[in-house]
């Protein structure tokens, strides 16, 4: 593939090299991502146990996910763009004692390489940071095994999230750096949908993920009006 037809927005690469040495800083701008994992984990862990499990995390970036997923006894492949992230999350292996395999690699290309070679891919909040969310979610699928699962998560796009999730999380609690999320990207559950269906792929269930600025606690619940995963699986 190349650099000029790689899905990749140089403008989102700039953004998260510039606050790559936060990854791991559980008080920074990467706090909600530390605090929704084991959430995002147990999603996961209803539709399919992940010990033993070959799975790929596109759009790892620092590795949050990707080690969480590696400390359930998964064999754990991460995928990014943007390397000064990826450099973080090698790094940070040191320090977790995990292991990971990190590439730096457009999930395109490594469709066309290794079709049809993960029980697991996941891919969580990524789809509203790319071009062409509908290319990611086609290679997701070709990645997966027959029989496997894929996971998204990705912000809806309607009056309450824009709310919510920009003016709120960005402007007044100051939860992440303004800029962050480009509402013009956000994803409809039933666009979302429509892309797995165009990429063979069927969604199972759907949760929303919801945080009270009050307690400031995260959970799974009903409401899907800002943020939502979805588990998707390829026909056996």
């Amino acid at each position: 593939m190349t650099e000029a037809h790689i899905n990749v927005d140089p403008s989102e690469i700039a953004k998260f090299s510039a606050l790559a040495h936060k990854w791991w800083d559980i008080e920074s701008e990467f706090k909600p991502l530390h605090e929704i994992n084991p959430l995002r984990i147990d999603f996961m862990q209803k539709h399919s146990d992940l010990a033993g499990k070959k799975i790929l995390d596109v759009g790892c970036g620092g590795g949050i996910l990707a080690e969480g997923l590696a400390r359930q006894g998964a064999q754990v492949t991460g995928i990014d763009l943007a390397e000064k992230s990826l450099k973080v999350a090698k790094l940070h292996l040191f320090e977790s004692k995990l292991e990971v395999d990190y590439r730096c690699i457009p999930v395109e290309q490594l469709a066309t390489e290794e079709p049809e070679s993960y029980d697991i891919v996941t891919c969580m909040e990524m789809l509203e940071h790319v071009p062409s969310p509908a290319s990611v979610v086609a290679a997701c699928a070709r990645l997966v095994k027959p029989g496997g699962w894929v996971f998204f998560s990705t912000l809806n796009r309607n009056a309450k999230s824009y709310m919510l999730a920009v003016v709120g999380a960005e402007y007044i609690l100051g939860m992440l750096p303004r800029g962050t999320h480009d509402y013009a990207k956000f994803i409809k559950p039933s666009e979302l949908a429509r892309m797995t269906r165009n990429a063979e792929i069927e969604t199972v269930s759907l949760s929303g993920l919801s945080y009270n600025p009050l307690t400031k606690i995260y959970k799974l619940d009903d409401d899907a009006a800002v943020n939502y995963l979805i588990a998707t699986r390829k026909a056996p």
